[in-house]
């Protein structure tokens, strides 16, 4: 146990680092008293504040509080996991006790384990500082009133902003603490042991504008670890406002082919459906349109991906994966070529190769070309679309992660001569991610940040368009 562990709940929480690691102690301590000689426990508690508005008025207000203690045995190559949200003495043993049973009792799994000793975060990868906590003090009124006002914006910019289906408000925080059990022995090199806290806070609004058949939605958000760093509630619903009054007069269009060009936020959903063809448990399963690609042009040669975790305040960014294996700035694409996949470390034994630090998910990945200039900004994306479907929302998942096929329902605007003609809508685009991938002509400069991947507006050459 740390001696430095605080006994003092951080704001917001319920419970301390020196709680929890007392927790992870009796886990272990428990687990090893029952005659396991390698086990992981992780004790973790999230608080947060939601409040949601419509039409000028109080809708919702939600706290939520949950913690939840997980432990998994190691009997030899056989794993047992439990978990409970119970954190008295009695329940955390027989949750320990839980998770040996069903270890005792499952199949053997030649590549079941704790991760290599090699690849766990040291003392010095776990005590880096990456700026992810900012917890927010805001009171269920307080949050109402900028709901309001964002909500507010949004009425004002136009007469023809009709409706709403509402603004909201959301402070979310959480913290945990997770250690090993190597050989029956805690705390030395290769046996993991730590946590840390983060947040995550936002603001949203839906306007509807336009009356009866005529009417077209449209929202937007602002989403940071910092509340201070959201983006003001004018600025949002104002914004929200005039994306959804540019889609009034929308059309359909004739089916045809031609070059389509993803706004920025879409476009992070192509770098997430790259991310998902080359994890490790698609590639294991053979899952994946991507699989056997290591080494391989997978993309354009113009290119790259980078994932960087320790960017600081990053949403994607951890000193360590979920299952305390050390994280490491890296180039996952280069030229169009895949230099990396993403895997934890049972996907990693499960394809012969070693773990690359993503149990839990990717970190802070951005999509760059090197065709891109500094003036690209959304007009000169559209220039360079010249004639084709510029797209800013996609409905529904029609995504194959096996063979690569893509179908979705999509609306937008029709360009002509690099300038938005009008808006359209009931309309589907299709094609095959790898051709997609491959097909890629730009990115924009005007890159936004979704989740954990940042890449700007992105235009794929050409895809077939489905209208009327």
């Amino acid at each position: 146990m740390s001696k430095t562990a605080s006994n003092t709940p951080l704001p917001g929480f319920q419970y301390s680092r020196h709680q929890f690691e007392e927790l992870v102690d009796l886990a272990l301590g428990h687990a090893k008293s029952l005659g396991a000689a390698d086990a992981a426990a992780e004790v973790s508690e999230g608080a947060g504040l939601s409040v949601s508005v419509r039409k000028g008025e109080l809708e919702n207000v939600e706290r939520n509080r949950d913690k939840s203690l997980g432990v998994t045995v190691y009997l030899g190559r056989r794993r047992g996991n439990a978990s409970t949200s119970d954190f008295s003495a009695a329940a955390v043993r027989q949750t320990v006790q839980a998770a040996y049973d069903i270890a005792r009792f499952t199949a053997e799994d030649p590549v079941a384990g704790l991760p290599d000793a090699q690849d766990v975060a040291s003392q010095a990868d776990r005590a880096r500082d990456l700026d992810l906590f900012h917890p927010w003090a805001i009171t269920s009124e307080q949050a109402a009133e900028l709901a309001l006002a964002c909500e507010a914006a949004a009425f004002a910019t136009s007469k023809k902003i009709t409706n709403s289906e509402g603004a909201s408000v959301s402070a979310q925080q959480s913290h945990f603490f997770g250690a090993h059990l190597r050989g029956g022995e805690r705390g030395g090199d290769g046996t993991f042991s730590g946590g840390y806290a983060s947040s995550r806070h936002s603001l949203s609004v839906a306007p509807i504008a336009g009356k009866g058949a005529q009417m077209q939605r449209d929202y937007w958000y602002s989403s940071m670890r910092a509340p201070q760093d959201l983006a003001t509630p004018e600025a949002v619903g104002r914004y929200a406002a005039e994306r959804a009054l540019s889609r009034l007069r929308a059309r359909k269009i004739a089916t045809t082919e031609c070059p389509v060009l993803f706004e920025s936020p879409l476009a992070a959903g192509l770098l997430g459906a790259y991310v998902q063809a080359t994890s490790g448990g698609a590639l294991y399963r053979k899952t994946s349109f991507l699989a056997d690609s290591l080494g391989k042009p997978a993309m354009a040669a113009h290119l790259d991906i980078d994932e960087d975790p320790f960017v600081r305040g990053g949403k994607g960014s951890s000193p360590f994966d979920d299952e305390g294996v050390r994280t490491a700035p890296r180039r996952v694409v280069e030229g169009g070529v895949v230099q990396g996949y993403f895997l934890s470390t049972y996907s990693a034994r499960k394809l012969g190769m070693r773990t690359t630090g993503n149990a839990g998910g990717s970190h802070n990945l951005t999509l760059t070309s090197r065709r891109t200039k500094a003036g690209d900004d959304l007009d000169a994306m559209l220039r360079k679309l010249g004639r084709g479907l510029f797209v800013t929302e996609l409905m529904g998942q029609g995504v194959n992660p096996v063979t690569g096929d893509y179908s979705r329902g999509a609306a937008g605007y029709w360009v002509e001569d690099g300038v938005i003609a009008y808006p359209v809508q009931e309309i589907t685009i299709a094609g095959n991610l790898k051709d997609m991938l491959m097909g890629v002509e730009a990115v924009g400069a005007d890159a936004y940040n979704y989740g954990a991947k940042t890449v700007g507006s992105v235009l794929v050459n050409r895809m077939k368009v489905a209208g009327s």
